[in-house]
């Protein structure tokens, strides 16, 4: 198939910018009703290029407003991946008047026959993020021997009554401590001979969770992701690490010594939570940038390139015995739906019936069914294309195989069948599956396996169609929802 620009492939319901290059999610933070998303951005291309900070807010995580440029280059270099923080009682001296915001992001400046200088830096807000001022005494925190020092996730440590800083540092990570966000001092280093290396470290979150719902048992959730590197097929991607945490020394627990990535598909990457959602709220929220390395500059679209995944609650819950973390679509998608189709108790012949006719682009769907019973799914088909998501009994699995889901000629390992381990098939099975123009974002079993990629399919393609093993399943429930077109603003 050729790669032809048939169609936009802009998503419905995920962020895009309205044009030009995007990658990394950076910056989340909620404040004053608002949740702010910056990413890394080329405002000149569609392919990456001198990174600024791109901006959006939304008061619901569905709907977008983009908004200017936050932050440009400048002499100390361009604007690479951070993070952002509400300085509630004015730690940095910045404010006068109440809380405002501060980012802290990396300068990275290229030097003529040398690795490039990659150091800490500061930018405030005192109008809920409209604008933003450039510390004067930037950069506030360098390195003499790493090349790649990127990345600075910062967060309050309560019991401790100071900011900490994750930083990635080639194959570790680096934590940091200071009163103020301006003056750093070195806890520790995270990563040798634990992990996955299969390239370089990049984006880290450190953050606390409970366990099973439970304020007397948490634990420390480090997230961590590694670079493409061309000896991978598997591209660009992210694990995580459970733990301990007393605010300057991360130690891993058992489970952390194997490798667990919190997404099985290949376009979750860059992924980070968003720092001060309120106390009341309690969610630990994330969104990762949804395409790899491996292939992100040649994506067939034509006036951008990037999005991100939908919104996502993370949680730590106990799976066949292991302690897992589980990801849920944040419930505000739910105000985006439209029902198309509701069914209880049915036969797999009847569920065929009512599908058949179904034409849908961007749609959710939500099933369960008879424990131990393989099924699957074939969607945006039509026109030779189709995705084939579903659950396999026999091995234990959820998977995507898109080696039939539209143009992938652009890239020799795009196409491929990408699966993940179920704990368990034994009781009630189910699959969320969030269908959008260019991706399907798979939730299975209550979020204990997620699986995201992207597909180009063509603009016809929008048949559904269900198949099992055996036809004497007994589907539980089965709820189609359109999802509403939610572009972004400004």
């Amino acid at each position: 198939m050729s790669t032809v620009f048939k169609q936009d492939y802009r998503s419905t319901y995920h962020f895009s910018p309205k044009e030009k290059w995007m990658n990394d999610p950076n910056g989340m933070v909620f404040f004053k009703g608002e949740y702010h998303l910056f990413y890394q951005y080329h405002p000149y291309g569609t392919t990456w290029g001198p990174m600024h900070w791109g901006h959006a807010v939304s008061k619901d995580l569905v709907s977008w407003e983009e908004l200017p440029v936050a932050l440009a280059p400048d002499e100390n270099g361009t604007i690479f991946s951070g993070s952002a923080v509400v300085d509630w009682e004015n730690t940095t001296g910045f404010f006068e008047d109440g809380p405002g915001l501060v980012a802290i992001f990396t300068h990275h400046l290229e030097v003529e026959n040398q690795n490039p200088i990659q150091r800490q830096s500061l930018a405030y807000s005192k109008d809920n993020g409209r604008t933003w001022i450039k510390y004067e005494g930037n950069p506030v925190l360098k390195h003499d021997s790493f090349v790649d020092f990127r990345d600075p996730k910062v967060f309050w440590h309560e019991q401790n009554e100071e900011w900490v800083m994750i930083i990635a540092s080639g194959q570790t990570v680096c934590l940091y401590r200071s009163p103020n966000l301006k003056d750093w001092e070195f806890s520790s280093e995270f990563g040798e001979g634990i992990g996955s290396h299969d390239g370089v470290w990049e984006c880290p979150d450190l953050f606390l969770l409970n366990v099973d719902g439970e304020p007397s048992l948490q634990k420390w959730v480090m997230l961590v992701s590694i670079g493409a590197d061309p000896a991978f097929t598997e591209g660009s991607r992210t694990q995580y690490f459970t733990g301990e945490f007393d605010g300057k020394t991360f130690v891993p627990d058992e489970a952390s010594h194997a490798v667990r990535w919190i997404d099985h598909g290949r376009d979750n990457y860059a992924g980070v939570s968003w720092s001060d959602i309120p106390a009341e709220d309690g969610r630990r929220l994330f969104i990762g940038w949804m395409s790899n390395w491996m292939y992100a500059n040649l994506t067939p679209t034509e006036d951008y390139r990037g999005a991100m995944t939908i919104a996502r609650e993370l949680a730590l819950e106990t799976r066949g015995g292991e302690i897992v973390l589980i990801q849920r679509p944040a419930h505000e998608l739910e105000q985006a739906r439209t029902p198309v189709l509701s069914l209880q108790d049915v036969s797999i012949g009847h569920v065929q019936e009512q599908l058949k006719d179904l034409k849908l682009v961007s749609y959710e769907i939500h099933m369960e069914w008879a424990p131990n019973q393989s099924i699957h799914f074939a969607l945006r088909s039509g026109a030779g294309n189709e995705t084939v998501v579903g659950i396999d009994c026999e091995r234990n699995e959820v998977y995507v195989d898109r080696n039939q889901s539209g143009v992938s000629d652009f890239h020799e390992h795009f196409c491929g069948r990408h699966a993940a381990h179920l704990y368990t098939t034994e009781g009630n099975l189910n699959l969320r599956i969030y269908v959008d123009e260019s991706s399907v974002e798979v939730f299975a079993n209550d979020g204990e396996a997620v699986i995201t990629d992207l597909i180009y399919p063509d603009a016809s393609s929008k048949g559904i169609s269900m198949e099992a093993k055996v036809s004497d399943i007994v589907i539980s429930s089965l709820n189609i929802y359109e999802l509403s077109s939610v572009k972004s603003e400004g």
